[in-house]
């Protein structure tokens, strides 16, 4: 797992639309996985402004979301799929058919959860795999417990996540019980995941998921068998990793392979 430690949540931000951004130039029809919070809300602010003062072309990307609330309408302000729209899709040129957030109101949602996952197969897989992670190293919804092999399905979210996210509700009795969510297993088959993490209250949570043993009661840890991971942190999510100093060199090694200027760091 590449680990980029940077100063502030602003440079999360910055790095994160730099790795998105780069993917969509390489590569304009690439499959997004993305992911809602707080903590995206700065690199999609990026990739709004790259998009309008940089070009950044978005007409021929495909999105997929992590989640969805069960109950929530598009348009209810708390859905995810009102988030997206108000944070990125409504700002740049995607086409609104190529973006797909689970439907928290399916009426069969087990047909439905198989056909989310047959939309992304159809699509050839997600290339780049934007992730948050809960206070207790959570990812998508797939609470403490979930399968690491688990699809997408319908998760009861724990007492802890219902209090993380009444902030946004105005009450813990306001946040819906269920949600729809890709399972860790249809995560780990993204080619590549981006693991964003700030604030001091994501320390425990990111120790676990990056220096933690592998385990369902962390499902972000399950990232550790992924074959390419990046996690970009900023200091206070990042102060509670025993290795900082080997994930800094690791960087400037990356940093000199880049360059052209090869060779060991001493």
């Amino acid at each position: 797992m590449r680990v980029i430690v940077e100063q502030d949540q602003s440079g999360v931000s910055r790095m994160g639309a730099a790795f998105v951004g780069a993917l969509v130039r390489r590569k304009p029809t690439c499959v997004l996985g993305l992911a809602t919070g707080g903590t995206p809300l700065g690199m999609y602010a990026d990739l709004i402004r790259m998009h309008r003062e940089e070009g950044l072309d978005f007409s021929r990307v495909v999105t997929f979301n992590l989640d969805e609330y069960v109950g929530l309408g598009p348009t209810h302000p708390q859905s995810y799929r009102y988030f997206m729209q108000h944070n990125l899709f409504d700002h740049v040129n995607i086409d609104p058919r190529n973006t797909h957030v689970p439907d928290g109101r399916a009426l069969d949602f087990e047909a439905y959860c198989e056909q989310y996952e047959k939309m992304i197969r159809d699509e050839g897989g997600i290339d780049l795999q934007v992730l948050g992670v809960g206070s207790d190293g959570h990812i998508a919804f797939n609470e403490p417990g979930s399968s690491l092999g688990s699809r997408t399905r319908l998760k009861t979210l724990t007492e802890e996540t219902v209090r993380d996210n009444a902030r946004f509700f105005g009450s813990e009795d306001a946040v819906p019980r269920l949600a729809i969510t890709m399972g860790v297993g249809t995560i780990l088959e993204s080619r590549q995941c981006l693991l964003l993490a700030c604030g001091s209250t994501k320390a425990r949570a990111i120790r676990d998921t990056i220096e933690g043993p592998v385990t369902a009661q962390v499902t972000a840890s399950a990232l550790q068998l992924h074959r390419d991971v990046i996690a970009v942190l900023d200091q206070e999510a990042a102060r509670l990793l025993e290795r900082r100093d080997y994930y800094r060199q690791m960087e400037e090694a990356q940093e000199r392979l880049q360059t052209g200027h090869g060779g060991v760091v001493r």
